[in-house]
């Protein structure tokens, strides 16, 4: 299999993991005290680390660190929306779109040499 989708499948998996550490106390610990939120979001995080390290080890292969940057944020982005929208039950906003297609500019811009050719 390609090592461009093996990192991305283990980037998006790591970036689920990512998102419940960072946010996901805010929803599910927010009555502990935030030195429970922080030590639960270590042990989630921990997890992230054991696939983003690989991920990126395996993409380095055939990506650059600036390409496997902005592939982490696209999929930062694309795992953070749909969990603020319907696990912190935040409303949408039109900024995500926005972002979104900043982002888009930024894969651009990072995969042009291979686009282009």
């Amino acid at each position: 299999m390609n090592p461009i989708y093996i990192t991305i499948g283990m980037l998006t998996l790591s970036n689920l993991f990512m998102t419940f550490a960072w946010y996901g106390h805010l929803k599910f610990l927010h009555n502990k005290t935030w030195i429970v939120a922080a030590l639960v979001s270590w042990g989630i995080a921990l997890f992230e680390y054991l696939l983003q390290v690989p991920a990126n080890r395996i993409g380095y292969q055939v990506a650059s660190a600036g390409q496997l940057k902005i592939i982490q944020e696209v999929l930062s982005l694309s795992v953070f929306i749909p969990f603020s929208l319907f696990i912190l039950k935040e409303p949408f906003k039109l900024d995500y779109i926005w972002a979104g297609l900043c982002l888009l500019g930024a894969v651009f811009f990072m995969f042009r040499d291979k686009i282009m050719s």
